[in-house]
């Protein structure tokens, strides 16, 4: 756990923090190593939505990545998520098919992600306050994010292959990447698809990530 319980007053009960996220290995089959985050209130156990939710996401994925660069995927509901880049000014392109993915390389590779042609969405260098107004703008949607070196370019290949399966495509590509996720933030639950991270080190980043949210993490049998 990230933090111990703390007695309630006057009895010898143990007051756990209000918020909690589960990281357990789940068997998908084929191979695929992956692992599921889910993020609930303690004590009814019902996703942690809103203002609060997209406030922890947005610490947790760059926890992840470290100094990955990373990318988000939106296949669905284009328009609004154009829309939203617009008004806030962050920058996007147009990949293949139907998807739109948000980025956050530098300068330089995002002048060259812009120029190239597509039907994606890019939008840059995505910082922590934009990552919460994403995931709580979009939290009833679906949608991915990548991470990794070959996240600072392109990835044709996939882009195509997303706007025509949406995220199952990660299956066959997220072992080019240190981890791919699929999230679904209304459900509280995200599933991460890497070879590199398993439970024990995806807590190891995330728990100072969280430690100011009082979240308690845990790994459920």
């Amino acid at each position: 756990m990230s933090t111990p319980g703390n007695a309630a007053t006057g009895s010898g009960a143990l007051e756990l923090p209000p918020y909690s996220l589960d990281v357990q290995a789940l068997d998908l089959g084929n191979e695929t190593k992956a692992v599921g985050l889910e993020l609930v209130e303690t004590e009814n156990r019902e996703p942690v939505r809103g203002e609060d939710g997209a406030e922890i996401w947005s610490q947790i994925f760059p926890a992840l990545a470290g100094r990955d660069a990373y990318v988000l995927d939106f296949f669905s509901h284009l328009d609004r998520v154009r829309e939203f880049c617009k008004a806030r000014k962050m920058e996007w392109r147009e990949a293949a098919g139907r998807c739109i993915v948000i980025s956050s390389p530098g300068v330089a590779e995002l002048r060259q992600l812009c120029e190239a042609a597509g039907r994606c969405i890019v939008i840059s260098s995505p910082g922590v306050a934009e990552l919460r107004q994403l995931f709580e703008r979009f939290e009833r949607e679906t949608f991915g994010l990548r991470a990794g070196s070959a996240a600072q370019m392109a990835d044709a290949a996939l882009e195509g292959e997303l706007s025509r399966r949406g995220l199952d495509a990660y299956q066959q590509a997220y072992t080019r990447y240190a981890f791919c996720a699929v999230c679904e933030p209304e459900d509280g639950w995200v599933t991460i698809l890497s070879q590199t991270l398993w439970p024990s080190e995806i807590i190891r980043r995330l728990r100072p990530a969280v430690q100011r949210f009082d979240v308690h993490i845990a790994r459920p049998n």
